[in-house]
């Protein structure tokens, strides 16, 4: 049960003036504030952990990290007061990862997401102990503003623990040792916090046309776009399943993708196809593993539409791209269908039609050259890849045309 006392109790009001962080914890406090137990009794204290990871003109920088403690003032707005005074530029990005103690109340939740959305060069990770007042609407919806900017929400698991005992914590060189039930009230955390987050598994039209723009650049002051994936999983005439994920702190949303279809446990005896929506090509690491999955059900068709291609420069991952085509699952370039179609299913529009950007076609056909580059393929092959989707007797002839042009043209060892 929540235990800070009043609602938000320092948070209304003028911001707090600038206080600095402590530099660690001591373990009794640390193991006292941060179980992450059912019903924390007497825990009236709200701590913060932080690390600050920033680019400064493209070189990376050495980051910073403390603690803050919710006096007088909730630790959230300390930091954001003293972070936005000290460390704040324009012309850098940053990755902010918090640990906290407590969730953000719901004052703290709208502050925060002002913040952010005046400060668009600012990427925040939030992972939390326990959930606070998580049965009030106000709080529930708070969360799930976050949410909405694109703030990665999640429950601190014993890694997590583990992690601030590390780096957080004045350990004296001892090892970190977890409390009864860590696992199992982690689970209970998470359950409840995905709870609240699933009454809002549409994304915001700003969310969308920010994240999925095809752009290669974004107007300034310029953030990070992050990877968004939105999947269909589809019987030939019923729409099964369908949601989306998002990058979080140590799995990329193909990832989590990929364990969300594994834990449905399809039925080996029915045809499936998956199509997937996203902001920006699959990385070498995840190729692989999208690889292994169809190869390990092979009643499933899998076709990736991307906005953007990642990193496209680097071997690595034109090698992971041809490696999904030779495996038959298709890597295509968003365009206004698919994009129509893609703010259709996974938008919350108001029934507005999907409305494109300047020069959407434009920077799709200039993505689209540079993937058949990588590909090492034509527009026709091409072609025939999208119209098999809805002429399957077109599949073996576009297999033969896969395997021609990508072994012929497999990079010598």
């Amino acid at each position: 049960m929540a235990g800070l006392g009043h609602a938000c109790e320092g948070c209304c009001g003028q911001m707090p003036e600038i206080s600095y962080p402590m530099e660690g914890l001591d373990p009794e406090t640390f193991f006292f504030e941060f179980k992450n137990l059912p019903y924390a009794y007497g825990r009236k204290s709200s701590y913060l952990c932080f690390q600050v990871e920033r680019e400064q003109h493209s070189s990376p920088v050495p980051s910073d990290c403390g603690v803050f403690k919710n006096q007088p003032y909730h630790a959230e707005l300390r930091f954001l007061n003293w972070f936005r005074a000290e460390k704040l530029s324009p012309y850098e990005h940053y990755d902010v990862t918090w640990f906290l103690s407590w969730s953000p109340c719901s004052t703290c939740a709208k502050k925060i997401a002002i913040f952010l959305s005046n400060h668009k060069n600012v990427r925040l990770s939030i992972f939390v102990s326990r959930i606070y007042y998580f049965w009030k609407p106000a709080f529930r919806q708070g969360l799930q503003e976050l949410d909405h900017l694109g703030v990665q929400l999640d429950a601190m698991s014993f890694h997590d623990f583990k992690y601030c005992w590390e780096n957080f914590v004045d350990n004296q060189e001892m090892p970190f040792r977890c409390w009864k039930k860590v696992h199992q009230n982690y689970k209970s955390v998470l359950r409840k916090l995905n709870e609240i987050l699933r009454n809002m598994n549409l994304l915001s039209e700003k969310t969308f046309n920010y994240h999925f723009g095809n752009q290669l650049r974004v107007k300034k002051p310029q953030g990070r776009r992050r990877t968004y994936l939105c999947y269909k999983l589809k019987l030939p005439n019923e729409t099964l399943v369908k949601g989306y994920f998002i990058n979080k702190k140590k799995n990329h949303a193909e990832i989590r993708f990929i364990n969300k279809i594994r834990s449905l446990n399809l039925d080996q005896t029915q045809s499936y196809k998956i199509t997937c929506y996203i902001t920006w090509s699959p990385c070498s690491y995840c190729a692989g593993k999208l690889v292994a999955l169809v190869k390990s059900c092979p009643h499933l068709s899998l076709q990736i539409f991307t906005s953007r291609l990642y990193y496209h420069w680097l071997w690595k991952n034109q090698a992971g791209l041809r490696y999904l085509w030779k495996i038959n699952i298709s890597v295509l370039v968003m365009k206004e269908p698919e994009f129509a179609d893609c703010w259709d299913n996974f938008v919350n529009h108001q029934s507005r039609r999907f409305k494109p950007w300047e020069k959407l076609t434009q920077y799709s056909n200039s993505t689209e050259r540079r993937l058949l580059r990588i590909l090492r393929i034509n527009r026709t092959d091409l072609f025939l890849a999208q119209s098999s989707e809805q002429d399957p007797g077109l599949n073996d002839l576009v297999d033969a045309i896969k395997r021609l042009f990508l072994d012929a043209h497999r990079p010598r060892d």
